[in-house]
């Protein structure tokens, strides 16, 4: 890379002024953010899929007994924005690149994976709810006389 693409390229880093929350975080948000939730009888997560699409990519989401859990997915990288037939070639770039991903991370417990629902929201989050699993009573499973 010559001198002046690298002159260039400085050019191209756009000022960004951010307020409110938005100063609080990064100026794109990361790929992979979970946040877990508990109750008494299951597990709440949501993971940040910022750049990936519900009509454009397949997202994968693996959910073992353990409580492990890996996703896997594709960030596109069409350059067409809605309405437009013209095809930019991005030159400043701070969301995810485009490519494959793979998140995995553990739930603090045991689960059920056939009692779960995954909802993928609008805003690039997906959100899962899965039933913790249930341990058989030691004492036989009869009710105390």
């Amino acid at each position: 890379m010559d001198g002046q693409d690298f002159a260039d390229r400085s050019q191209l880093k756009p000022a960004v002024v951010l307020t409110g929350t938005a100063k609080e975080g990064s100026a794109a948000p990361p790929i992979g953010l979970v946040d877990i939730g508990v109750s008494d009888g299951a597990f709440l997560f949501r993971v940040a899929l910022p750049g990936v699409r519900k009509d454009q990519c397949k997202v994968k989401c693996e959910i073992q007994r353990d409580g492990k859990v890996h996703i896997e997915g594709v960030i596109t990288g069409v350059g067409v924005p809605k309405d437009s037939s013209a095809v930019f070639q991005m030159k400043v770039q701070q969301l995810c690149p485009p490519g494959p991903f793979s998140i995995s991370f553990n739930l603090p417990g045991p689960v059920d994976p056939r009692l779960s629902s995954p909802t993928f929201r609008p805003d690039g989050i997906l959100e899962v709810v899965v039933m913790k699993r249930r341990t058989p009573p030691t004492d036989g499973g009869l009710p105390p006389q």
